[in-house]
């Protein structure tokens, strides 16, 4: 047996004659398989030996005079100094709308991406183009999306096998796999543009309601973003403090029929203060007000994952990646660049 390492291989050589069993098992009672190379002379597991993990190995050989000989040996790998964990998005068995990239945050840095991406396998119920591409996340981690060339197809099935137990992600090792999958809902985009104050939900390209609105305040800190986001949350009743954005104590209220957009701050919103300025002018801190009675139904409407198409002459810029899902707004050679495997 030689390289029983953690992040490596199993491999078992036979000295004189050839292999006819391996069986590698861990402390839980897992099992290693693998396959036998080099004519029967040498076996490797596919997967590889974990950290802080006792293996037996049992192999039977065959010798050149055909008799056949079992042994036993077992070996230790050492534990991790560090353990790298991730969350995935979105959750598991969920309908999401067709804006939604798969998306995993990284608790420690990821130095190692190629290592890591050669881990993880999206499959689709319709063989949907797509690439993984690494970005920082408004929290300051690494994180890898995985998004389609265009949105998705309603009704895709997504899956992802995140073959990560043994893998050393360059400050940190991955002691388990995981596993997720969601479903795709219905074709539904959000338009909102700024310069006429209103906002259009679509349903498989055709309109649906439309809703006047008051954006971002021109000319300063409190103008919207542009571009595509990605509806993160319907977060309902919330306390927004707008010393949690920077801009001082401009408000500090409970706001109804909250919708996340972004991390850094905008949400479309029940904006019942504002209800003068409602597709006339844009007068808002930066999020998308909309009357109560709008806000509600249209809440009701949308689902997480729908996209929101941004759209105005003033605004403080394009939302960038790692803002919440800000992915649409990368043209897709330059997404595919982003992969570590390109």
């Amino acid at each position: 047996m030689a390289d029983p390492a953690a992040g490596r291989p199993v491999t078992v050589t036979a000295s004189g004659g050839t292999l006819k069993a391996v069986r590698v098992t861990d402390a839980g009672g897992g099992t290693l398989t693998g396959r036998a190379a080099a004519g029967g002379t040498r076996w490797v597991s596919d997967r590889k030996a974990v950290p802080g993990t006792s293996y037996t190995v049992e192999v039977t050989a065959r010798a050149a005079d055909g008799g056949e000989s079992t042994t036993r040996s077992s070996f230790s790998t050492p534990e991790p100094e560090r353990v790298n964990k991730l969350t995935l998005a979105p959750g598991k068995n969920t309908t999401v709308g067709v804006g939604h990239p798969l998306s995993i945050v990284f608790d420690r840095p990821v130095t190692r991406k190629a290592d890591v991406e050669r881990q993880l396998k999206v499959t689709t119920s319709n063989g949907t183009e797509g690439s993984w591409g690494w970005v920082k996340d408004w929290s300051g981690r690494d994180r890898a999306d995985w998004r389609p060339r265009a949105y998705w197809k309603p009704g895709t099935k997504v899956t992802l096998e995140a073959d990560l137990n043994g893998t050393d992600s360059g400050d940190g090792w991955f002691v388990r796999d995981y596993r997720t999958g969601f479903t795709v809902g219905a074709a539904q985009v959000v338009k909102v543009d700024l310069d006429r104050k209103r906002l259009t939900l679509l349903r498989d390209g055709r309109p649906v309601r439309t809703i006047p609105v008051s954006g971002g305040t021109p000319g300063g800190d409190k103008r919207s973003w542009r571009g595509t986001a990605v509806l993160m949350a319907k977060e309902g009743t919330i306390n927004m403090n707008s010393e949690t954005v920077g801009l001082g104590d401009a408000y500090d209220k409970m706001v109804d029929h909250s919708m996340r957009l972004t991390w850094s701050g905008m949400y479309a919103h029940a904006a019942p203060w504002n209800a003068r300025h409602f597709g006339r002018a844009n007068m808002s801190s930066g999020c998308i007000g909309i009357s109560d009675a709008d806000a509600a139904s249209f809440y009701g409407q949308v689902r997480v994952g729908d996209p929101f198409e941004i759209t105005g002459a003033d605004t403080k810029g394009v939302i960038a990646e790692g803002n919440g899902y800000g992915a649409w707004n990368v043209a897709w050679p330059a997404w595919r660049d982003r992969s570590a495997l390109r």
